[in-house]
């Protein structure tokens, strides 16, 4: 087999076939290094600080209960995706590692949801039944 040779831009050639090409050179997809464009990068961060300026603006405003805290939440998701798709690689990704990571905090969400309806339903039944507090 021959040796891989530098052709002076860094980049290394096999039997005439450019070394960054898997399926010739028998690399796995795993070991190409992927790039991805700088824009990419700084528009992720331009929407992180939007989406923390809408954050701060729902406090500044002075939204109060279940709005206030609903505002934030979405807002914190939306950062938190943001975050997970792009700067842990996430958006590409198989969709069976993504499923495995994403799912199970969708379903602790709907469970703590799940939480929520019940308890005021507890209290409900309580305060029916047993009258109120002294």
């Amino acid at each position: 087999m021959a040796e891989a040779t530098a052709n002076g831009l860094g980049q290394h050639t096999l039997h005439g076939v450019q070394a960054h090409d898997p399926a010739a050179t028998g690399i796995a997809p795993a070991e190409v290094h992927q790039e991805h464009p700088i824009k990419l990068y700084l528009v992720v961060w331009l929407w992180l600080f939007i989406l923390s300026a809408c954050s701060y603006l729902v406090d500044y405003v002075g939204l109060q209960g279940y709005l206030r805290w609903s505002l934030i939440l979405i807002f914190m998701m939306l950062k938190a995706g943001l975050i997970v798709a792009v700067f842990m690689h996430m958006a590409w990704e198989r969709l069976a590692l993504t499923y495995a990571i994403i799912l199970p905090p969708i379903l602790v969400l709907v469970f703590v949801a799940m939480m929520v309806f019940e308890s005021e339903y507890t209290l409900l039944t309580r305060t029916l039944f047993f009258g109120a507090e002294p």
